[in-house]
Parts: structure tokens; sequence; C-alpha cells
């Protein structure tokens, strides 16, 4: 074989999908940060698919930390293959970036996003990116903002970094742009312009100025499970005839829902699938309570039936079924009209994900940081439930399962992945101490009687594997 690079790229076998459009004609509108896995699986494949339409979509791509991407594709000329996990797997060779840069090329960085031809910047960075405080502001104590903040021409942090750039960006008189957010967390277009106003304030008034007028930044929900690369896709890859150093999969399914607000225009990302909305709460509540919280149903449940992965737990009909009622009857009720979102095609959609043969997700990731995920993917619906006079009894059986989890025999389960794992641990034998610990479940539910003894009702019938099929029903 050789190695994949635009040279290669006609020597490709036939079933593999290539690039539409000629690399040499395109321009980086686009500087990312952060091209891990989930950027090139994603954002960089929803590019790829519009380049043909108009080239001025292509990625400058920056890695904050590791020069592994760089190092990787850079013989490859940025190319990479990316694999879609079905009943069939499909491979498809992404061309949409045309330039890695690396932790040492901040000044090119500065460059790309000062640079006319520049329309839009998104990041992958991950919450700790953002350097915030629990209150959402700049955390200045934070290592690499100190930092920055006594040296803002050679910055360091994603902030900083990105921050110089305007800055340059407004020196140049190149204009507005839009830093579009692709992390998995709510309001992250709200929460990155928090941190970008704080720090631009902090150094330089009139640029912070300048940002607030001239910069937009959207919210975005972005959802597709992207396995990380390993030696089973190596060898799909190396069957199919391609040399890569990394390749990379996901499942076919991709949602990218994008606030409709930008400083120039518009990305026609919608070509490629993307939504444009003028408010995306209503796609990350959905999200949230009804993939996020169906998930870790499934991950309780399924755990205490001795199931492994959440494919092993869509086969058993009966925890399934439970799954697919607890989503239509008791959660989607609990959501507001979102206008693009069809709720019952959603939930079809999520349950022919958690079918698909080729995901092995496991049940005991999903598990894990219980206490922090249940408040908002189940606790919150049910809190909204008895405001609304609905019944909770199928609500409050997961939850039940998780307090049964947390009294599992450790070993033969793994240790208990739980921030508040010591605390947990020593009540898990009683579930309404749990309850009334303060350190999980919100005072609507810590006071309301009838929560409370539907959850001990329902504990109490998850006692042995005949009692969780009986809740099952």
């Amino acid at each position: 074989m050789t190695r994949l690079s635009n040279a290669t790229l006609a020597d490709l076998p036939a079933p593999v999908a290539r690039p539409g459009y000629d690399r040499t004609t395109l321009v980086p509108g686009i500087v990312h940060v952060g091209p891990g896995a989930f950027h090139r699986a994603h954002q960089a494949a929803y590019a790829d698919a519009v380049l043909a339409h108009d080239p001025r979509w292509a990625i400058s791509a920056m890695a904050l930390n590791s020069t592994d991407v760089a190092d990787a594709l850079r013989p490859q000329d940025g190319l990479y293959t990316l694999a879609l996990l079905g009943a069939e797997t499909k491979l498809r060779v992404v061309g949409s970036i045309v330039e890695l840069l690396t932790k040492a090329e901040g000044d090119a960085f500065a460059a790309r996003i000062a640079a006319p031809t520049t329309r839009l910047v998104t990041a992958t960075v991950t919450e700790k990116g953002y350097c915030l405080t629990a209150g959402g502001g700049l955390d200045r104590d934070h290592p690499a903002i100190r930092r920055d903040l006594t040296d803002p021409a050679r910055p360091v942090s994603f902030v900083g970094r990105l921050v110089d750039g305007l800055g340059r960006r407004r020196a140049g008189g190149a204009g507005g742009l839009t830093v579009l957010s692709c992390d998995n967390l709510a309001g992250n277009g709200r929460r990155l312009s928090r941190a970008v106003g704080d720090y631009a304030a902090a150094i330089d008034p009139d640029l912070a100025a300048w940002i607030a007028g001239e910069v937009r930044f959207p919210s975005s929900m972005v959802d597709s499970i992207t396995p990380a690369t390993d030696d089973a896709l190596r060898a799909t890859v190396a069957a199919a005839g391609i040399d890569d150093a990394w390749p990379i999969q996901r499942e076919a399914f991709t949602q990218w829902v994008i606030e409709d607000d930008f400083a120039r225009e518009r990305p026609p990302f919608d070509l490629a699938g993307a939504q444009f909305v003028a408010d995306v709460t209503g796609f990350e509540e959905a999200k949230l309570r009804l993939l996020n919280g169906a998930h870790s149903s499934l991950a309780y449940l399924g755990l205490l039936l001795g199931h492994e992965t959440v494919g092993d737990a869509m086969a058993d009909a009966r925890l399934a079924g439970f799954v697919e009622r607890l989503m239509r009857d008791d959660i989607a009720p609990g959501l507001g009209v979102t206008a693009g979102l069809d709720t019952g095609a959603y939930i079809g959609a999520i349950l022919d994900r958690f079918r698909n043969p080729a995901i092995r997700h496991l049940l005991a990731q999903i598990a894990w940081d219980g206490s922090q995920k249940l408040p908002f993917r189940l606790l919150a619906t049910i809190v909204d439930a008895r405001r609304a006079g609905r019944p909770v009894d199928r609500l409050v059986v997961p939850v039940a399962a998780w307090l049964r989890f947390l009294a599992l025999p450790r070993p033969p389960m793994a240790p208990l992945v739980d921030p508040l794992a010591a605390r947990l641990t020593a009540l898990a034998h009683d579930p309404d101490a749990v309850v009334q610990d303060g350190g999980v479940f919100p005072a609507d539910l810590v006071g309301d009687p009838t929560f409370r003894a539907a959850l001990a009702h329902a504990w109490v019938g998850l006692c042995d594997a005949s009692g969780i099929l009986g809740r099952l029903a």
C-alpha cells in the first residue's frame, strides 16, 4: 500500500468515497482549534461535504497541546479515513483540512484568525479549555490565564490565543467574524463569549468593546458517537487498501444544530444536514433528557440484569420496551415545543442508534459519575412531572436502579467511578439517606413525600432479577 496523500487519491479502491472537489482550489475560511477525533469525524466531515459547492470553507486546524495529529496527517496532506459504522461499515476519505498548526506556531494561528479570508473560528477544546469559574466568569487564577494576563503578546491558553488573533484582526481591518463553540456543553456560545469578553477587558478595554460589537458567538449542539481508533479499525482500513496513519470512526448518525447568529456570511453546512435555528436550547434539552436520560436508564437497569453493552441491553425486549415507553410517555411530555424538532422521530432515531450493532458502548462507562449526571438527565424531568401533576412511577425506576447499582459488591463489579464515591458507598444500603444527603437530589424532591414513597417502592421492587423484570412491564 502507498501512504494516503493527494498523489494517491486516484489509486483508492472504488468502494472508498473520496473528496469530490479539486483540493488545489481550496481556501481555509475556517480556523479550528482542537482537531481531535470528534472534530475530524463531525465538523470536518460537514465541511468536506460542502466544499464541492463552495471551496472557501476549508479548514486550518490548530492543536493547542499535542503535535500528534499534525505529525500523522501532514505527510498525508491533511487527508484521513473516516469509517461510518452501521450494519455495513462505509469508508470515506475526508479532505477538508488543508493546514495543520501546532502550539509552537502561535503567530501562524493568530495570522489565520486575522486573515480576511477567514470567516469562522470553531473549537472543540472541552469545557476545561474555557478556563471558567463555577459562576461562569473567567478564572483569573487558572495557571494559563494568570500567565497570559502577565504576557498577553505570547499567550498559551485557548482564550488568550483567540483574543490575540482577534486583536490582530481588528488592527488589520479585516472586520468581524464568528466564533462557534462545538464543545458538548449547554450554552457553549455564551460561555465562550463570557470567557473571551472577560479576558479582553482585562488586557485591552477597547479591544473588548470591538469584540462585543463585531464578533458573534453562537451556541451549537453536536452529537455523534465517536469511538476511539483501535486495531480493528486500522485492520479494516488496511484491508480496504488504505495506508492511513490515523483513521477515525463514528456512527452513521450525526447532528449539528447551530444558532443562526453570524457576523459575516453563514457557512453552508445546511447542505450537509446541519440545522440553523433561532435557539438551540430545546435541542440541548431534548438530547440531555431523551438521549442521555435513556442512556443512563439502560446503564443502571442493564447492569442489574447482567448486560454489558447498550446493544446487549437493547436486545432485551423488555428493557428496550421500557426505555421506549419512558421516553415517549414520561420524558417527552415535559419537553416544550421546539421549532425544527420532531420529538417522535428523534426518539425513533435514538432507539435505532442504541441498536447499532457496530457500536460497542459499555454500560459500565455510561454509569460513571451518576451523581453528576442524574440531576440533569432524570431528576429535572421528575421535578417537572411532579409540578405538572404527571405520574413518576416509571421515571423513578432508573433512579432506583442507580441506588441499587451503588450497593453492588465491588469486586466483582468494578470500583465505583464518581466524585462522591466515598459518601455514596457509605450510604448505599439506605436509599432514603442518599436522597437526604444533599449531594445529588434537588430540594424539590428531598421535600416531596410522594416522590420519596414512589422511589422507595421502586427500590424494593428491584431487589432481584424477577423484581426488576416486573418493574419493566
